[in-house]
């Protein structure tokens, strides 16, 4: 097997190599060391997932993939503060194009990668069933407590929570009894915990926690359609990030994505 150093000083050994991958015949026998790791930076959203297929791409091409997930809007502004990223994956299309209009993208490389639902959760065990009719009770069904989401201000989820919430005619209501987390999976964890009766989250992030049940279903045309783009990030100077982004894309990577609930994109208007 060539070594690093070998294929680092030989390039058509190197081109060679890097469209094996990209192509994905990915019948490799042994793991071939890459010059480079990737540095993914993903919408929370995506955590069980990604790790999957970036521990599958480790076991067929050696080469480490390092992940870091947060809010998709934390994440883009330490893009663009100069933190170190070969790959973006956003919840939504708002973010990413925040980073495209300031050249931080490299625009050839950005698709819709997938898509999700919105849900309410409650404590697992809880009987409550919250009212998404229009003008509905949702706000007097929180007690004296809290409804857990992202930060609409900011947090994907927490935006088309508003969206939904809005088209029912039950924002004004709910919004001063927002708990406000920093990203899906905070909220995800206040009501798991049973520090609120009910959160607004992904059906994705429903599906990997026990602690939560899902008691209500979004009517799908009541919020902008969840779409989770992805790109390289211009900066990036690792040599198989984009053989990790076309893997993530190909069947056997959207296999995982579809085993942990995700969608496909929703189609572009």
């Amino acid at each position: 097997m060539v070594g690093v150093g070998a294929i680092l000083g030989r390039g058509r050994v190197r081109l060679a190599l890097s469209a094996a991958i990209l192509g994905f015949g990915l019948s490799l026998g042994a793991p071939v060391a890459m010059a480079q790791d990737v540095l993914v930076l993903a919408a929370a959203s995506t955590k069980n997932a990604v790790d999957k297929l970036a521990s599958q791409f480790k076991a067929k091409t050696g080469l480490s993939v390092t992940s870091s997930f947060a809010a998709s809007s934390a994440l883009a502004k330490q893009i663009e503060n100069g933190a170190p990223a070969d790959i973006f994956i956003s919840a939504d299309l708002d973010w990413m194009d925040y980073l495209q209009q300031r050249n931080l993208i490299k625009v050839d490389s950005r698709s819709n990668l997938l898509g999700n639902e919105l849900v309410v959760v409650v404590p697992k065990g809880t009987a409550l069933k919250p009212d998404l009719t229009k003008g509905g009770k949702l706000a007097e069904q929180l007690g004296d407590g809290r409804l857990a989401t992202g930060d609409p201000s900011n947090v994907p989820v927490g935006k088309y929570a508003k969206a939904a919430l809005e088209s029912l005619d039950q924002w004004k209501a709910v919004e001063p009894r927002l708990a406000r987390a920093d990203s899906v999976r905070a909220a995800l964890v206040l009501v798991s915990r049973g520090e609120v009766p009910m959160g607004i989250v992904y059906r994705t992030d429903a599906a990997i926690d026990p602690g939560v049940a899902v008691a209500a279903v979004f009517p799908p045309d009541s919020y902008p359609p969840i779409t989770y783009p992805a790109a390289l990030v211009a900066a990036s100077k690792s040599a198989g990030a984009a053989a990790l982004l076309d893997y993530m894309k190909s069947p056997e990577g959207m296999a995982v994505w579809t085993e942990f609930g995700f969608v496909p994109a929703p189609k572009a208007p």
